[in-house]
């Protein structure tokens, strides 16, 4: 017989709230108010902000159209908040796992909002199978709008010849080191190989006389970007809620520094991926629980 009062009975919710309690540190809420508050405080610390609304894979055209609505007013709210900030878009969030041409279409209305209220917007970049269309989309789309830019993982075997072709375009690019499980024929799969490639991507970018960003929380890369820095045009771009202090030290030394501020009800895939990442969140979870 069970003890009295005992039950091994699982509480999703409970399991929920607790995950989500330390969520929080780097996703700024369920809603676009949450966002905006997030992205007003990241100006408050001389910081840009890049908004995502979370999610991705979106396979029905009704959640698509919802999503674009969703990007659509918080590209209004930027603009009459006076946010200095702007936001950052997945390819599959707008369709792209169901038709091209409708993504296309929906990327356009966004970068057609987006440049008449003066605001840049960026692409972000997803599993490898994504690759080769989301680069034609930004190339597309980066004929009308030269405000706007796409993420490229160094991660990926393909991403020197990619990130040349862009470049010979006249393209904007988000350097990262990406963050999906991919085999071995895509993918470098030892850390000194994906640094090894970001450092040689990097130095492409420095090279060229596009602007472009570095987005990695690596103090060796980060680093390596400052010690080679002179005349050329980029920001560092860093997660939020992780190396807070690093950001401030960025902006104290005058370089420009953009806070990426994930918000939405699909907060869960985004934080695993997270936990993943790095042991001190893993630390971060396993304290929560136990003060719970």
């Amino acid at each position: 017989m069970e003890p009295a009062g005992h039950s091994d009975s699982y509480d999703p919710n409970l399991m929920e709230r607790l995950l989500f309690k330390v969520a929080k540190k780097w996703v700024a809420g369920h809603s676009a108010d949450e966002a905006i508050a997030a992205a007003k405080d990241a100006n408050a610390k001389g910081m840009a902000a890049i908004l995502n609304f979370l999610g991705e894979e979106t396979s029905k055209q009704d959640e698509v159209e919802s999503i674009v609505d969703e990007y659509l007013s918080v590209i209004e709210r930027i603009g009459a908040e006076k946010i200095r900030g702007c936001v950052s878009v997945k390819p599959t969030q707008l369709g792209l796992a169901i038709d091209y041409e409708m993504c296309l279409a929906n990327y356009r209305r966004l970068a057609a909002r987006a440049s008449e209220l003066g605001q840049f917007m960026w692409i972000d970049m997803e599993s490898v199978k994504f690759t080769e269309d989301t680069i034609a989309i930004y190339l597309e789309l980066f004929k009308r709008h030269k405000m706007i830019g796409v993420a490229m993982q160094s991660y990926l075997r393909r991403s020197a010849s990619d990130l040349l072709h862009v470049l010979e375009n006249g393209g904007m690019v988000r350097l990262v080191k990406g963050a999906y499980h991919e085999p071995e024929e895509h993918a470098f799969q030892t850390r000194d190989e994906v640094d090894a490639n970001y450092s040689k991507l990097m130095k492409m970018l420095h090279e060229s006389a596009n602007f472009f960003a570095v987005a990695t929380h690596d103090s060796k890369l980060i680093d390596e970007a400052i010690s080679f820095s002179n005349g050329s045009q980029f920001e560092f771009q860093l997660l939020m809620g992780i190396r807070d202090e690093l950001k401030r030290d960025l902006v104290e030394k005058g370089f420009s520094v953009s806070e990426y501020i994930p918000y939405g009800a699909q907060w869960l895939p985004y934080s695993v991926r997270r936990l993943r990442e790095r042991k001190r969140n893993l630390l971060l979870l396993a304290r929560s629980l136990v003060q719970d």
